[in-house]
């Protein structure tokens, strides 16, 4: 792998606007999908793309996903916490107590609470795993932390559980925390409690979801393990939790009723396998349905809806095309995206919520979910059997989206701005 730093692709994009250089030379300096990603969100930057762009004009072959039997109203995207800095967020969530606090979590390993309808003033530092982890922490390229969950009786634990990227060797490593029983808005440093842990042998592909499910376990989502094409074959590999979402209880053990746990050879963890890289997933409130998007390698991005023990395709299928066929792909069953696009679109797919808010009915069973690379945002009735993508905005680099206690929805933007979605 090539690294490339952000004033080499930033000179080199300059020299391409001026014709200095091809197109073909610039495109040789990206190493990875994951560069690509950052070399065309630094695009957006310097072409000076608006932030929110209301309504969006498509190709003919792109309108005919906007057929639809119930209207999607117009969305707009509300910036909120004015007074709030933040640095490379990737999530945000609620603690379910009450409080109507908001959670952001910092790629850098920071997690920040702020009050519901504040301007950010009054965010305290919630969590800091440099002190909580003894320098074990790593943050680099699609490493850092990246998933926050909170236990659905934190009210009287206190407990919260993060996704977070060590070293020595690496490894991405899942662990309970406890609240300080002094401060609600701080952890007590020496609380961890080592869940799980899944070495990985490159800094991409890492996942990093976690969400509570209403049967009140934890699912987590794992990619599969790096570098490009799935060398290793390791999201069909049911003998590895790489490319799979798991479905543990809060002690980290597998749930008794997994769907391998009586299959030979295979993990008892896993709930769904055949993924290559799900980045966010959220279950509906109202019918407890898994949402899930997955990232594409070459041309394709997709949103499942997760159901026991599916498999998702990865590496036979991208997104509704194939991939990488052999004899075993032939073998097995495999279950299609609910929609994909094709990355003239976009290039990594964010995955999003099922708005289930009583604020706008008109939004109801809507899933909204974006992409990180266009900006593109989108939402599919789940109403329907076979819903298709409807564009409703556009926005700089959206890295997640996320809920507070009443179901409002909102978007975390990763160059640290915090939206919030709501009918124009």
């Amino acid at each position: 792998m090539v690294k490339v730093s952000m004033q080499a692709i930033m000179l080199a994009f300059k020299s391409l606007r001026c014709g200095c250089v091809s197109a073909k030379m610039v495109t040789t300096l990206i190493a990875s999908r994951f560069y690509v990603a950052k070399f065309i969100a630094a695009l957006i930057i310097a072409m000076g793309a608006p932030a929110i762009v209301q309504s969006e004009i498509l190709s003919s072959s792109e309108a005919s996903m906007q057929k639809q039997v119930r209207q999607i109203p117009s969305l707009i995207l509300s910036p909120v916490f004015p007074d709030l800095a933040l640095n490379k967020p990737l999530f945000l969530t609620h603690a379910g107590d009450g409080s109507d606090r908001l959670f952001l979590v910092e790629q850098g390993g920071a997690i920040k609470v702020v009050a519901n309808g504040s301007d950010g003033s009054d965010a305290k530092l919630f969590f800091d795993i440099q002190s909580a982890t003894k320098n074990r922490f790593t943050v680099s390229d699609e490493e850092g932390l990246l998933g926050l969950a909170f236990d659905p009786n934190y009210r009287t634990n206190g407990y919260f559980y993060v996704y977070y990227s060590a070293v020595s060797p690496r490894r991405s490593v899942i662990s309970r925390f406890r609240v300080s029983p002094d401060d609600p808005n701080r952890f007590e440093e020496a609380s961890e409690h080592i869940l799980l842990t899944v070495e990985q042998d490159y800094r991409n592909h890492n996942g990093g979801m976690l969400s509570f499910g209403p049967d009140d376990y934890l699912y987590v989502g794992l990619g599969d393990g790096g570098s490009a094409g799935d060398p290793h074959h390791r999201a069909q590999d049911l003998g590895q939790l790489l490319g799979k979402i798991l479905r543990l209880d809060v002690q980290g053990r597998a749930a008794p009723d997994n769907p391998f746990v009586t299959v030979e050879g295979a993990r008892d963890e896993i709930w769904a396998y055949g993924l290559r890289n799900p980045w966010r997933f959220s279950f509906d409130r109202k019918t407890g349905d898994l949402w899930a998007a997955d990232v594409g390698q070459n041309s394709r991005e997709e949103v499942n809806k997760i159901v026991r023990g599916g498999n998702y395709g990865w590496r036979w299928f991208e997104g509704n095309h194939s991939y990488q066929l052999d004899e075993d792909s032939y073998k097995h069953k495999v279950i299609m995206p609910v929609v994909d696009y094709s990355h003239q679109l976009g290039q990594s797919v964010t995955g999003g919520y099922v708005y289930r808010g009583a604020r706008f009915p008109q939004l109801d069973g809507w899933y909204l979910f974006g992409d990180y690379v266009s900006g593109r945002l989108w939402a599919l009735d789940t109403a329907l059997e076979k819903p298709s993508m409807i564009a409703v905005g556009q926005v700089g680099h959206p890295s997640s989206f996320g809920e507070d206690e009443a179901g409002e929805l909102y978007m975390v933007s990763y160059v640290g701005q915090i939206y919030q979605l709501m009918p124009e």
